[in-house]
């Protein structure tokens, strides 16, 4: 699970595409379904999800692990049933932790670049991302990436925010 985070983003691409293109170890089938991943919307997500899920896994865990075995046992002998736990006992107390590890894996999504370009493209209106957008605008019009680099900087300081103000201590 904790690959993903210390693969170079560029050999994160090249995995997915090796694993989901065309000729991949899972495109041909897909493409024998006329499912075709790469270099669309889906590869985006995919190529942003493996990349930022070990952020979110990491912190769940942590969050569940954390809940109390007292409490556990004693909804066990008051007959709560699994899902029962997780909703009523391991959702509320690991709440924090799951918020937490959204915002973070989100963050990491939303700067992503190597694995994106690679796996989905850079093409405007389909699959172009801000980072992407931001490289481009360096060549382009720096006005243009100056103003992206501004909201993307923004965005990610209210995120940050959101996870201090969520894990913060009572």
């Amino acid at each position: 699970m904790d690959l993903p985070t210390v693969l170079p983003p560029s050999v994160a691409g090249v995995a997915l595409l090796i694993t989901l293109g065309r000729q991949g170890l899972l495109g041909q089938w897909l493409n024998l379904l006329g499912i075709q991943i790469p270099f669309t919307l889906a590869a985006v997500i995919i190529a942003q999800v493996f990349i930022a899920a070990p952020f979110f896994v990491r912190s769940a865990a942590v969050g569940f692990a954390s809940v109390d075995d007292d409490i556990i046992q004693a909804a066990q002998l008051d007959g709560a049933n699994r899902l029962q736990l997780m909703r009523f006992i391991y959702l509320p107390l690991a709440q924090s932790a799951l918020i937490s590890g959204a915002v973070m894996s989100w963050s990491r999504a939303l700067g992503e670049f190597g694995a994106t370009i690679l796996f989905a493209g850079n093409f405007p209106g389909r699959t172009q991302t801000m980072p992407m957008a931001i490289y481009l605008g360096f060549e382009v019009d720096l006005n243009m990436a100056l103003t992206l680099s501004v909201i993307l900087v923004s965005i990610s300081f209210v995120a940050l925010l959101v996870v201090k103000r969520i894990v913060r201590p009572h």
